[in-house]
């Protein structure tokens, strides 16, 4: 038996501009990802797949089309309800980290429930879950450090760990390795390799083939459109085992 769909998008279209000054950046999408895959996507600049991960990440709405989400038809919610999905449902990781350069390590992992509406969580158990999340991600030793404090590699890994907090159904994760030296690279892909162990639905935007061979399948987008989707296979299991191996032997050391 299959595993259910989190994610399927029905002839999606974006179109930025009005009147005649009009760019289409997506044109009849239509795409499903199940239940714990692990998927790229890939495209040139100007493709449309940074478009395409704005409304999957619900950043954005489609023009026309349906895009849903988790079973849920989120393609005319208004930005409240928006964002209360991205907030619940969805855990998001950029080139970038975006971390809050004022907060340590674990305020920052903090910072999803804080802006939780519902108060779900208390305080005590706020802090416990952080710490948790940081201990997954290899950072126990690190709470009190400030963005500043640490390299690239663990910056990028208290963004993941706090992409996790809420426990989300999806990993959305944009170039996440774009700013790291070549060692850092390849811990955040072992990283990510045990999220999709554990069972977690990642979907990651990139233009390195070398990073997409990690992924169970690639989709292409070109020209705001849906170009190919290809299963990664074997590849995808001997990629995996491979990067274990360089990581095992201490090959491509960070860069202080």
């Amino acid at each position: 038996m299959s595993e259910p769909n989190i994610i399927e998008t029905v002839d999606l279209t974006k179109v930025y501009g009005l009147g005649n000054v009009q760019v289409s950046a997506l044109n009849g999408v239509s795409l499903t990802i199940g239940s714990g895959e692990f998927v790229a996507v890939m495209g040139p600049s100007g493709s449309g797949k940074s478009t395409l991960m704005n409304i999957l990440g619900c950043l954005d709405r489609p023009t026309d089309g349906r895009y849903i989400l988790n079973g849920e038809d989120v393609s005319d919610f208004s930005r409240a309800e928006l964002a209360y999905v991205r907030n619940r449902w969805l855990g998001f990781v950029f080139q970038s980290y975006n971390l809050l350069p004022r907060m340590n390590a674990l305020e920052n992992v903090l910072l999803p429930l804080m802006y939780d509406r519902e108060n779900r969580v208390g305080l005590a158990e706020r802090e416990q879950r952080a710490l948790a999340a940081l201990e997954e991600v290899g950072l126990a030793d690190r709470t009190g450090h400030l963005p500043k404090e640490l390299s690239g590699g663990e910056q990028q890994r208290v963004a993941i760990a706090r992409a996790l907090i809420n426990d989300p159904i999806m990993l959305l994760a944009d170039e996440p390795t774009g700013n790291l030296d070549t060692h850092s690279s390849l811990e955040i892909m072992e990283l990510l390799h045990r999220m999709h162990e554990r069972g977690r639905t990642i979907v990651m935007v990139t233009h390195e083939s070398d990073l997409a061979a990690h992924t169970q399948r690639v989709i292409h987008i070109r020209d705001g459109k849906l170009e190919k989707d290809v299963q990664n296979g074997h590849k995808f299991l001997e990629t995996k085992a491979a990067l274990r191996e360089s990581l095992k032997n201490g090959k491509g050391e960070e860069t202080p």
